[in-house]
């Protein structure tokens, strides 16, 4: 289903007379600095994506979505150009509807969220892909196993699985509408 959007949107980007829609990264920083001076352990980022006027990121409660810079950790602390997408809102919601009932369910659904292997940064990574064939800047993505590799990380696994981040002031979208 992705590669068939992917290949739809390349084809696509030969007329110049579709749309297109401005996608962006937005980056927070959960330790607000401290995870800069303690230790790669301190993950601290959240990502999300904004495009066609709202943010959508995945947390403990499913895939939200909210007025840019609109949950409670404020306006973001990065923002990275992305691209841009000829891909409708409709596709897009449709999209995100489907994702929302398979790959990133919220906690009680089964799919829940893992802050190393199942996170926000999975979601927005996915999303990007989708939307712009490209994936969100390595450094974010390559954390996870970064700690991981690490004796501290292997003995904090257990405890930082049982982490969920669901920043409070999103809509959650289930079934295509914001409930």
């Amino acid at each position: 289903l992705c590669r068939a959007f992917y290949d739809l949107n390349n084809f696509r980007g030969m007329d110049k007379n579709i749309p297109r829609y401005n996608v962006q990264l937005y980056i927070y920083d959960l330790s607000r600095g401290m995870a800069r001076s303690l230790s790669p352990i301190m993950l601290g980022k959240h990502t999300a994506i904004v495009a066609y006027g709202d943010e959508f990121f995945f947390g403990g409660e499913g895939i939200s979505s909210c007025s840019p810079g609109g949950t409670m950790l404020g306006p973001p602390d990065t923002v990275v150009e992305l691209g841009e997408t000829e891909v409708t809102e409709e596709i897009f919601m449709d999209y995100l509807s489907s994702l929302g009932e398979t790959t990133y369910r919220s906690s009680g659904q089964g799919d829940r969220y893992r802050l190393f292997e199942h996170n926000c940064n999975t979601f927005t990574n996915e999303v990007a892909q989708f939307l712009t064939g490209r994936t969100i800047p390595s450094y974010i993505t390559d954390l996870p196993s970064e700690v991981l590799s690490t004796p501290f990380g292997q003995i904090l696994r257990p405890i930082l699985d049982s982490i969920h981040i669901a920043p409070p002031g999103g809509n959650v979208i289930n079934g295509g509408r914001n409930v």
